[in-house]
C-alpha cells in the first residue's frame, strides 16, 4: 500500500513539478506561452483529478513528467508542452478533440488525435498494437512531435514500470525495445535510445542486469583514473592550442555492454571498450569540420590509432542527422579507447536529435534539406502508398529503423543513401519508380551487373532501364527498400487484375462455345474442379496459361455428381512430436492456476526455474523464456495473447539444455568433464561436440536436468574443471 498523503501535500507536490517544468521552459517561451501552458495544466488537472496511477500518485503527475521530459531531454517548445499536458485527456475522459481544437488550435489538437489510442473490436489475427502504432505513424507525415511526445510517453512509463503487475511489465517492456528503442535512434535521440535498452533489461531479466550494473559501478574509480591519466596530455595540448572545449568520459549503456558480449561471445572483463571519451568543441560552423580533423591529429599525436575503427560522420553525416568523427586508439595502459570528436553544435544534434534540427535550422547553419527531413519524407512515402496489413507494415517500418546505410552516387556524382544491403534495383526505384518498373540492370563502376547487386560504399550507379520490362514476382528478393516493395507490389496487383478481366473474357468466351450457362453454380464447380480458391485467381490462372481453358468441357457440367479435384488435397502431418518429460499439469498458468495444453518453445527451450511466458496459438499454449529471441516480437505485436506462467514444484522429470564450454586443449579433458556430467550429478547426456583449434577447445553439451538449479550445479562444477576457461547455458534451436 502507498503510504497516505494528505490532500495539501500532494498539491504542493504538484506544483513543485509544475514549476519545475516553467523553470525549465522559460529560455524557450514567447509572451503568452505560459498562459498558454498554464490553461493546458489546469484542464489537465479538472480531467484527471479523481484518477491516480498504479503506484498511487495522483495522475496529473504523468502528464507533467511527459512535458518535462519533452523539453528537457528531447528541446521542444510551446505547442508539445501543451499536447504533453493534455496527452491522456481525450482518451481516459469525455473531452472531445473537437474541444481541444476550440481551446488550444489545430495543431495541438491534431498531435493529440495522433497520441490517442484507436478503440474499436479488431480481429483474431491482427494486432491491437500495430494498428495504433500505424495510426501514431501516419501523423508522422503531419508532425513530427506525435512521435517525440509519445517517445516521452513511453521513456517516463519505463522509468515507473515497477508498480505494474509482472505480466504488464513484460508486455510493455518488449514493446519499447521492438518499436520505441529503434524510434529514438532513428530520430537521433541516443541518450533516451540508451536508456529504454536499459529499463527493457531491467525489467525482463533483471539478473543480468543487475550483474552488469555492479560490475560497471565496481570498476568506477579504476576507470575514472585511467581517464583522468588519459585525457591528461590532449588536455594539455588543447589548451596550449586555444581551443574552447569540454571532454566527458561517458560508460557504455549496460544494454550495449550484453549486446557487444553475446555477440563477441566474451565474458565481461573482456569487453574492452566499456566507456568512450568524448571532445566538445565551442566553434563557430564554418570552422567545425577543420577544427574536428585538427583535434583528431592531436589526439593521434600522443595515442597510436586503430586504422579499421576510423568512422568520419562529419563529411557525410547519418541519415538522421547525426555528426561526429570516431577514431578508437590504444592507451598506454595497452588498452582500446573510443574518442569521439565533435562540436557544440554536433553533441547538440546527438544528445536532442530531430528537435535540435529546427533550433539549428533557424539560425541557417543546417540545410533545409537535412537527410533526417529526406528519412521523415521516406516515411511519410511510405506510409501514403503503404496497403498491407499493419503487421506487415510494422515488420517494413522496423527494418527502415535500425539499418546501416550505404552511400552510392548517380552518373552525375549525386549521393544517394540507402540502406545497408541495399540492390541495383532498389537505387532505381529511389531515383523515380518509373525507372525502377523498366530497371533491366545496372552499370556499376562502368561495369554491367544484374538487378540484385548488393551495392557498396562509394559505387557509381547507371541505371539501364527498356520500356518492354516489366516487374516479376522475383523481383520482390531483390529489394530491400520499403518504396521498391511497394511499387512492385502495387505492379503485380494491378497487372493481375487486368490479366484476370482477360481470363473473364476468355472464359465467357469458353462457356458460350460449349454451349453452357456462366451460372455461379457452374462456375463453383469449375473452382471446385481446378482446385482455386477464388474467383479473381481463376482468372489469371486462365489468362497466363496455368489452366488450360481446352479442358473446361460440356461434360464436366453434366453429372449430378460432386466434381472430383484435379489435385490432391494436400495432406498435413499432425503429428506433433512431444518432448521428453513434459507433463500437462507442470505449469500453472494465468491467475486462476488452469491447467492448459501447452507445450515448450524449440526456439529457447525453457526448462523449470526459468521465468516464463505462455503464448496462446491455434494448436493450444507455446511456453517461451522472457528472455527468448523471439519474445520481444511476440510480447510487443500480440500482447493480448500472452498469459503469465510459472512452473510448480517439480518432480523428478528431465528437461534438455545446452552447456557451452570454451578452454585450453589438453590430454584427458573431454574425460573428466563427462565423468562430472555422468557420476556425481546422475545427469544423462544427449550429444557432446568438441572442436580443438591451436590449443583452444570449444565444446557443446546437451543434457537432460531437472531444473535451473540442477543444471547452474552442473555449470558450476564444470567451471572448477582444469583447463576450462568459460562455461554457459545457450538456447539450443534445434532441440
Amino acid at each position: 500500500m502507498p503510504p497516505v498523503i494528505s490532500p495539501e501535500a500532494e498539491r504542493q507536490e504538484i506544483l513543485r513539478h509544475y514549476r519545475r517544468l516553467l523553470r525549465t521552459a522559460k529560455p524557450y517561451l514567447k509572451d503568452g506561452d505560459p498562459k498558454l501552458i498554464k490553461k493546458a495544466f489546469n484542464q489537465s488537472l479538472e480531467a484527471h483529478k479523481e484518477m491516480r496511477r498504479k503506484s498511487g500518485e495522483p495522475y496529473i503527475l504523468h502528464p507533467l513528467a511527459v512535458a518535462q521530459i519533452a523539453v528537457e531531454e528531447i528541446g521542444l517548445g510551446t505547442t508539445s508542452i501543451v499536447a504533453a499536458l493534455l496527452h491522456d485527456v481525450v482518451e481516459d475522459t469525455p473531452t472531445e478533440i473537437s474541444d481541444i481544437e476550440r481551446e488550444f488550435g489545430t495543431k495541438v489538437a491534431r498531435i493529440i488525435d495522433g497520441l490517442t489510442k484507436i478503440s474499436g473490436v479488431f480481429e483474431y489475427g491482427t494486432s491491437e498494437q500495430a494498428e495504433n502504432f500505424r495510426k501514431m505513424l501516419l501523423t508522422l507525415s503531419e508532425d513530427v512531435r506525435v512521435i517525440l511526445i509519445k517517445i516521452a510517453d513511453r521513456l517516463h512509463n519505463m522509468r515507473t514500470l515497477d508498480s505494474m503487475p509482472r505480466h504488464k511489465q513484460l508486455k510493455i517492456a518488449s514493446e519499447t525495445l521492438y518499436l520505441y528503442a529503434p524510434l529514438a535512434h532513428r530520430l537521433g535521440l541516443y541518450t533516451i535510445k540508451s536508456e529504454l535498452e536499459d529499463l527493457y533489461l531491467k525489467f525482463t531479466d533483471t539478473e543480468t542486469y543487475n550483474d552488469i550494473k555492479s560490475k560497471v559501478r565496481q570498476s568506477q574509480a579504476a576507470r575514472n583514473r585511467f581517464i583522468k591519466e588519459f585525457v591528461q596530455p590532449i588536455d594539455d595540448e588543447l589548451k596550449a592550442q586555444g581551443f574552447e572545449y569540454e571532454i566527458k568520459g561517458r560508460p557504455k549503456s549496460i544494454y550495449s555492454i550484453l549486446k557487444k558480449m553475446k555477440k563477441q561471445n566474451i565474458t565481461f572483463d573482456e569487453v574492452y571498450d566499456l566507456f568512450a571519451i568524448r571532445v566538445i568543441l565551442d566553434v563557430p560552423p564554418e570552422q567545425e569540420k577543420a577544427a574536428c580533423w585538427q583535434v583528431y591529429s592531436i589526439v593521434t599525436d600522443f595515442y597510436q590509432p586503430n586504422p579499421d575503427r576510423l568512422r568520419d560522420w562529419v563529411s557525410t553525416p547519418k541519415a538522421n542527422g547525426y555528426e561526429s568523427l570516431h577514431t578508437t586508439v590504444m592507451s598506454r595502459a595497452g588498452q582500446w579507447v573510443e574518442v569521439q570528436i565533435r562540436s557544440r553544435r554536433m553533441d547538440d544534434i546527438a544528445e536532442k536529435g530531430y528537435a535540435a534540427h529546427w533550433k539549428y535550422k533557424d539560425t541557417g547553419s543546417i540545410q533545409p534539406e537535412s537527410s533526417l527531413e529526406g528519412w521523415v519524407n521516406k516515411v511519410r512515402e511510405m506510409l501514403e502508398s503503404n496497403n498491407s496489413s499493419a503487421l506487415e507494415f510494422m515488420d517494413e517500418f522496423r527494418q527502415n529503423l535500425f539499418v546501416k546505410e550505404v552511400y552510392a552516387f548517380t552518373p552525375k556524382g549525386k549521393l544517394v543513401i540507402l540502406p545497408d544491403k541495399a540492390t541495383a534495383l532498389d537505387f532505381a526505384f529511389d531515383i523515380h519508380s518509373q525507372i525502377g518498373l523498366h530497371c533491366l540492370g545496372a552499370k556499376v563502376n562502368q561495369k554491367l551487373e544484374p538487378l540484385s547487386y548488393q551495392l557498396h560504399n562509394g559505387d557509381q550507379v547507371e541505371i539501364l532501364t527498356s520500356h518492354k520490362q516489366r516487374p516479376t514476382p522475383e523481383w520482390l528478393n531483390y529489394v530491400i527498400t520499403t518504396k521498391a516493395r511497394s511499387k512492385i507490389k502495387d505492379f503485380l496487383r494491378d497487372d493481375k487484375r487486368a490479366k484476370a478481366e482477360d481470363g473473364r473474357f476468355l472464359l465467357e468466351k469458353r462457356m458460350e462455345n460449349i454451349g453452357v450457362p456462366f451460372t455461379q453454380e457452374n462456375f463453383n464447380r469449375l473452382l471446385a474442379y481446378f482446385n482455386v480458391a477464388t474467383a479473381q485467381e481463376f482468372y489469371y490462372r486462365l489468362a497466363i496459361g496455368q489452366v488450360d481453358g481446352r479442358t473446361i468441357r460440356e461434360s464436366l457440367f453434366n453429372s449430378d455428381k460432386p466434381v472430383p479435384s484435379v489435385l490432391e488435397p494436400k495432406t498435413f502431418d499432425n503429428e506433433v512430436q512431444k518432448i521428453r518429460g513434459v507433463r500437462p499439469d507442470m505449469l500453472v498458468v494465468g491467475e486462476h492456476t488452469d491447467k492448459f495444453n501447452y507445450s515448450i518453445a524449440r526456439c529457447c527451450n525453457p526448462i523449470p526455474g526459468d521465468d516464463v511466458f505462455g503464448f496462446e496459438t491455434d494448436q493450444g499454449l507455446i511456453i517461451h523464456r522472457t528472455s527468448c529471441p523471439r519474445a520481444v516480437d511476440l510480447m510487443s505485436n500480440y500482447g493480448n495473447r500472452i498469459v503469465r506462467a510459472k512452473w510448480t514444484d517439480q518432480l523428478e522429470l528431465a528437461f534438455l539444455a545446452g552447456i557451452r564450454l570454451k578452454g585450453s586443449d589438453r590430454v584427458g579433458l573431454v574425460n573428466d568433464v563427462t565423468r562430472i556430467i555422468s557420476t556425481s550429478l546422475k545427469v544423462n547426456m544427449r550429444s557432446i561436440t568438441i572442436n580443438a583449434d591451436d590449443g583452444i577447445f570449444d565444446g557443446q553439451i546437451m543434457v537432460f536436468v531437472n531444473d535451473t538449479d540442477h543444471l547452474n550445479k552442473l555449470i558450476q562444477r564444470l567451471r572448477k574443471v582444469n583447463g576450462v576457461l568459460q562455461v554457459e547455458r545457450f538456447d539450443s534451436q534445434h532441440a
